[in-house]
């Protein structure tokens, strides 16, 4: 059970930094300053809206790169593809508001998720990381072709 637990929980933080890194080119520094606070805001837009996340992918090879993972993640299941988005947007704006909006700390972040995932959750809200647990269940759960 705990195995099984881990290795839910290190697949879906693996496709979080994915998205995390993406998204924190996009947003750039984050001092949450009004302009910060709009960047931030923008990239959540996008993480939410598939229409904007599409545009985006037309014209940025890696962020239509990281798109295939995760349509291959989710089976191309429209509903789990948009939870997977919305969860890389509030586990952003976890790390965003977390760090005080630095970006090196994000990145820093996102850097030790590859090699400890618990140490990357206990960054996480609470219901950030109950989100994250519910979906990778969900994603451990799907039936494989």
């Amino acid at each position: 059970m705990l195995m099984t637990m881990r290795t839910r929980l290190t697949s879906s933080v693996v496709l979080a930094t994915v998205l995390l890194t993406l998204a924190c080119g996009w947003a750039g520094a984050q001092a949450l300053d009004p302009t910060s606070q709009e960047a931030l805001a923008s990239v959540l837009r996008m993480l939410q809206d598939p229409v904007l996340r599409t545009g985006l992918m037309a014209g940025n090879t890696e962020a239509g790169k990281a798109d295939q993972q995760i349509q291959s993640l989710t089976g191309g299941s429209a509903t789990l593809t948009q939870e997977v988005y919305e969860l890389a947007g509030q586990i952003f704006e976890d790390l965003v508001r977390g760090s005080g909006g630095d970006e090196q700390v994000v990145s820093q972040a996102l850097t030790r998720a590859q090699a400890d995932p618990a140490s990357f959750a206990a960054m996480l809200s609470p219901g950030t990381l109950e989100r994250l647990r519910a979906l990778a269940v969900k994603l451990s759960d799907r039936p494989r072709h």
